[in-house]
């Protein structure tokens, strides 16, 4: 479990990298200016990285429901002021020294809950409007997400790192807000529809590059 805090939360410093393996490490590092500062201020006020994470997902799913109403330009925006609370529970975690498996392992699953509630809320919106296209294009969307959640998981399993891949979940919910806000949602799914699919794809291809430089396959 988390490890315990005696008296006051210490809150730490948080190493700058040099090196990294995704877009999304170079934007979390790049915003360390404002994730710090913000979860340092947290940290003071004894909120813990957990409830974050699980604040976020249920926002998220308030979000899918709004979706599921038809107001997607709203829906849009929420997404966009809700999306960065992905970012704020690991910089806490990370100042408080309060990282461990169990948060890891929720912030994993609370991510794919919410991107079941977003999907689903725009496929029961699209459903309503009997526009089938864009009810499965929100379904294949989410199983590409699933999948490169997946790929990337079994892979840190057998001991690889696979954080490549054109769609990661930041520009994920980039793709969706912009397209939410711009009026675009329909180019959006399809954006993340393919562009899911084909980072599952990478990922595959990548760790299979990896297994055979290992010599772990023929």
């Amino acid at each position: 479990m988390e490890e315990a805090r005696a008296g006051k939360t210490q809150v730490g410093k948080v190493e700058k990298h040099t090196h990294y393996d995704s877009f999304t490490d170079w934007a979390r590092d790049a915003a360390r200016v404002i994730t710090v500062p913000v979860a340092r201020f947290l940290a003071r006020l004894g909120v813990h990285p957990n409830q974050l994470t699980v604040l976020g997902s249920v926002l998220n799913l308030l979000v899918g429901a709004v979706l599921a109403t038809g107001r997607l330009t709203l829906g849009g925006w929420m997404l966009a002021l809700v999306a960065p609370l992905d970012a704020f529970d690991g910089a806490l975690a990370r100042v408080t020294g309060q990282r461990s498996p169990l948060g890891a392992f929720l912030d994993s699953t609370m991510d794919r809950i919410s991107e079941a509630g977003l999907m689903i809320g725009l496929a029961a919106h699209y459903l309503h409007q009997g526009r089938t296209a864009e009810v499965i294009l929100a379904f294949v969307a989410l199983a590409g997400a699933n999948l490169v959640s997946y790929t990337r998981a079994r892979a840190e399993g057998l001991g690889y790192t696979c954080k490549v891949g054109l769609l990661t979940r930041l520009e994920r919910t980039a793709v969706l807000a912009v397209g939410l806000i711009l009026g675009g949602t329909s180019t959006a799914l399809w954006v993340l529809a393919v562009g899911s699919l084909l980072t599952a794809l990478q990922r595959i291809l990548h760790v299979y590059r990896l297994m055979r430089s290992s010599r772990h396959i023929g």
